[in-house]
Order: C-alpha cells, then structure tokens, then sequence
C-alpha cells in the first residue's frame, strides 16, 4: 500500500505550489528536493520565495501531516502517482538542458510501485516525454502510465490558478488520460484531455510563446516611435481604444523564467523535425536586443547632459515583473540592463532598490550594486533613475517626488510607462520611456 499519494520532485515554483494545493484538498504528499536548505525550510512550513497566500496554506499542510520535503526518498516512501516539476534550464549554448529530468526519472524509477502514473510537469522540448522520460522508465521491468500535464501558472497567482485555470491533460490512451484528469478534477472543476503528450508539450510552449510574440510586436512599434519622436504609449492606447480588432502590447522589458526560455525550446522542438519557426525566433531578437539597444540610449542621454564618468545610475524594480508582484530574479530582463550599462560605463555608480526582494538577496547577485531599503535615498543625487519593472509602487511615488531627488539635470528612464501621461515637450525633458518621444533642443 502506497504510503503517499503524490510524490512530486522538485520543490521549486511549479513543484511546491502544486504540492501545497494538492495538500490543501487532503492528499498526502512527499516532495524530493535537493537543496536541503530549503527542505528544511519548507518542512517549517515556510515557502523559498514569495507567492501570495502560499505560506499560509504551506504551514497548515505541514502542521496537519499532509506535505512532507526530504532530499532523497527513503524506502519506504512510495505513491501511487509521481509529478515531475523539475526546471529545464538552457545551457551556455543556449540549448535547453535535460539532465535534470532524466535524473529526476531515475529517482521516480527507483521509487515507483507497479501501475503508478508519472506525471511529466515541466516545461521540455518536444517529444521529451516520449523519448527522453518514458524509456527511463520502462528500463526499470515496472508496469506505468505516462502523462504531460504543463504547468500553467502566474507567478504572484498561483494558488488562486491552480484552482480555476483549466488543467491540461496529455496521454496516449485514454485510461491514462482519466486517471490523470482524475488527479486534477481535485483541485479544479477544469481539465481539459488532449490526445497525446507531444499535444500537452507544444500547448505549453505554443502559449508562452504567443506571449513573447504580442510583446515583441509592441516592442517593435516601440522601435518605430523612438525613431519617428512620437509616443508609443499614444499609438498604441489611442489605436486600440474602441476597437476591438487590435489590442497591441505596451512596449516593456520581455523576460521572466518562461519567456526568456520557452520560445527557445519551441525552436529547439521545430528543428528537430527540419523546421526553421521565423517568427518565434525573430521575436526573442527583438525582446532580448532591447536592453542593449535602450542602455545605448541612456548612455549617450548621460553623455550629452555632460554627466561625468562614474555617474550615479539607479535601478529600481529588479524582479522580472511587478504585477503580480514576485521576487523571482530568473530571466530579469533588469540584470541584462544592468549588463549592458556596465558595459558602457564601466566607472558608473550602481545603485538599486526594490520594493519584494530581500537587499541581502540582491547584493548576494556580486553585481557590485549599492544596495538600498530605502527607495528615496536609492534615487538622492542619482544622474538617472532607470525603472525596470511594473510594480504599482513606483507609479504611487509620483514623478514630482522621483525628480525631486535627481542630480541638476538628471533624468527617468522608464521601461513600463508609469508616468506615460507626463509632458515630454520643454527645451529638456526629464522623462523617457520605451517608445516615447524624444525632442531634442536645437544646439
């Protein structure tokens, strides 16, 4: 008798939001995990990074014996069904990595009973399941079903998500594909079958992949507008406003653990079958050239208001995004902006501020960035202040406020459009935004 109901490996963001949920619906779970300082942590019942509502729900699952983390499974510890959740990373060579999941497999190999269902979670290339997870597993003489069920979450929302985004189920039989939805109709009243898992695996990519081009395309636009001196912000809010046939992304830093990485493995998945996908492709040149492109910008704004050379340059929201909130670093687009304006100005002063993550967490990056708690004393003095992520809290400062605190002729160089509505005119504008406008005085 199986003495879990869920063994799930890997207790990262994907990993322990769905242990927790699962949890929380009264089954009982065991969760691998090979850092033990977060093991420890989580059998505290405390979550290794933010997610909204999450330690809660964590501590009452741990309290009541429902979830359990350990590094490695004893033998005793056997389920009736396994996740795999582990991350699948690109390499220096910007190919996605799979030895975490074959390792992973092995584990579930070893540990699994007869007729148990693994479940494949992570985001993989194309055939992964197929060829990669299922003959670690029938290497192992042990009876299994095979399913891919991506994970769908957004960071900052995961928990309410898990209980009301339809459930993606892949199988090739139908059997698996019941037991599997079976699993998930316990948390959720929406589980959608598909018939195969290399089905399950495209719909995954294919969705953050759509995303990537949608803000690609408002990039793009963007691009436009900087060169023509009209505001993007403007075109793209006035063209779509009462008409339902566009609905154009505002222009932003394009990152994240997903976008930075799963147009990629769509592209990976499309050569192997001969294919060359244009448009994903194009799509990632132009969100990952934007922090170059932009720090170029900001380097010759410095330049030509004679900042000196070790200026004071400002980053204030270095999580991937702000909205839902998240203290995730993963594929910041932030960290390629701070890159790119090392690069340009190596004798600058950094600085940076944010409103989630821990200061011991962003000085622990070895950036050589002045970290501060306080938000004011991050932009006192500074020759510009770059803003890289959408948390509501910058926009609630007030451009008044920012600008207050800014070195004589300093200026706001902002990725999200909080202050999109501020007037740029004037012999010199103190505000800059992706896609704004751009005057020149007359020299």
């Amino acid at each position: 008798m199986a003495s879990h109901d869920i063994g799930i490996i890997g207790l990262g963001y994907v990993g322990l939001t769905l242990g927790t949920a699962l949890a929380d619906v009264g089954m009982k779970v065991i969760g691998l995990e090979k850092r033990a300082e977060v093991v420890e942590l989580i059998n505290r019942g405390k979550a290794h990074f933010q997610e909204r509502g999450l330690d809660d729900i964590l501590a009452l699952a741990v309290s009541r014996g429902k979830l359990e983390a350990r590094t490695e499974f004893l033998p005793a510890d056997v389920s009736d069904c396994y996740v795999i959740t582990v991350g699948t990373p690109l390499d220096k060579n910007g190919i996605v990595r799979l030895d975490m999941i074959e390792n992973a497999t092995r584990q579930v190999a070893a540990a699994m009973p007869e007729n148990a269902l693994i479940i494949l979670r992570s985001t993989v290339k194309v055939g992964t399941a197929r060829n990669v997870v299922a003959p670690i597993l029938t290497a192992s003489g042990k009876k299994y079903q095979l399913a891919m069920c991506p994970e769908r979450t957004l960071e900052g929302n995961a928990m309410t998500e898990l209980r009301k985004l339809p459930q993606i189920v892949g199988a090739d039989d139908e059997a698996t594909r019941e037991r599997a939805a079976r699993l998930f109709h316990r948390l959720t009243a929406q589980v959608l079958t598909v018939s195969s898992l290399e089905t399950a695996e495209i719909i995954k990519l294919a969705d953050n992949t759509y995303r990537d081009v949608s803000f690609a395309f408002g990039n793009e636009i963007a691009r436009l507008c900087d060169a023509v001196g009209v505001s993007a912000h403007e075109v793209i809010s006035t063209g779509k406003l009462g008409y339902s046939r566009t609905n154009i992304a505002i222009p932003g830093l394009v990152g994240g653990p997903c976008l930075s990485k799963d147009p990629h493995i769509l592209c990976q998945s499309g050569e192997a079958y001969g294919l060359e996908l244009d448009i994903s492709r194009a799509s990632r040149v132009v969100n990952e050239r934007q922090p170059m492109e932009t720090a170029q910008f900001i380097s010759a704004e410095l330049d030509r208001r004679s900042a000196p050379a070790d200026a004071v340059v400002t980053f204030l929201g270095l999580a991937f995004k702000g909205v839902p909130e998240t203290d995730d670093l993963r594929g910041a687009m932030s960290l390629s902006v701070i890159d790119a304006i090392k690069a340009l100005r190596p004798k600058a002063r950094l600085r940076a501020h944010d409103p989630v993550i821990r200061p011991a967490d962003i000085a622990a990056l070895g950036l050589g960035l002045e970290v501060c708690e306080d938000v004011l004393a991050a932009i006192a003095g500074t020759h510009c202040a770059i803003i890289t992520n959408n948390h509501p809290y910058f926009s609630s400062l007030g451009f008044s406020t920012i600008t207050s605190k800014l070195a004589p002729r300093g200026f706001v160089y902002d990725y999200w459009g909080h202050f999109s509505d501020v007037d740029v005119a004037g012999p010199e504008t103190n505000y800059f935004a992706v896609g704004s406008v751009r005057r020149r005085p007359k020299e």
